[in-house]
């Protein structure tokens, strides 16, 4: 009965689940993205994660279907590119699956978020599974841009493309403006792209914010 109990938590909880797997995903991805069984391992994790938000998208009130025409070559590619993972064609084609999915992903959990009038424990985590599942949203489109324009970004080490772990980490830093990235978009349309993101991390906060004091508001108006 625990077990089963537990089991049923985590059923309850898809976002929850989702923003666990994610920084899950970022704390085990240096261990293992120097080996060919260690991308196949990301590349599992990866798919998992769709899995976990295509599950998350049920959950609100944006369509499903919309969600699993991304997921299904989304799930194809990342096996691919686990296996070939510095080919353009496949860097590229994973890159405009993986990037719509997950903004969908994201606009799937700001419409939770502001459905009804009461706050439930996974639409609290619905919050922090969304801005992450934006910053990989972005993290897939720099890996898009430096693949359709070569030299868009440069690192404080080595040359050439930067790794997907690199863009990630520039999409974070991005997203929450904390300025502390050593990835650095040269290229004219990298620079869009960052910049598009910078307002997007503003707006979620300000929306966030937005939605709660407006929820305090309404729980503390006296009914007429």
């Amino acid at each position: 009965m625990r077990v089963r109990s537990r089991v049923d938590a985590v059923v309850a909880h898809p976002s929850g689940v989702l923003l666990g797997a994610q920084l899950v995903a970022v704390l085990a991805y240096p261990f293992f993205e120097d080996t060919a069984w260690g991308r196949a391992v990301i590349g599992v994790v990866q798919l998992a994660i769709v899995l976990i938000a295509l599950g998350a998208v049920r959950r609100t009130p944006a369509l499903t279907w919309v969600a699993v025409l991304f997921a299904g070559p989304a799930m194809v590619l990342t096996v691919v590119e686990a296996v070939h993972p510095h080919t353009d064609g496949v860097v590229l084609a994973s890159a405009l699956f993986h990037a719509p999915f997950y903004f969908y992903v994201s606009y799937a959990m700001i419409r939770y978020l502001f459905h009804d009038d009461r706050v439930t424990r996974d639409e609290l985590f619905a919050t922090g599974a969304a801005f992450t599942v934006v910053a990989w949203g972005f993290a897939y489109l720099y890996a898009a841009a430096q693949v359709v324009w070569a030299d868009s970004f440069v690192g404080a080490v080595g040359t050439g493309d930067r790794e997907w772990f690199e863009l990630l980490f520039l999409s974070f830093t991005t997203l929450t403006s904390v300025g502390l990235s050593d990835v650095v978009p040269i290229g004219e349309h990298a620079r869009s792209l960052v910049m598009i993101e910078q307002v997007a991390g503003v707006l979620y906060v300000a929306l966030v914010v937005a939605r709660l004091v407006g929820l305090t508001v309404s729980r503390h108006r006296p009914e007429a």
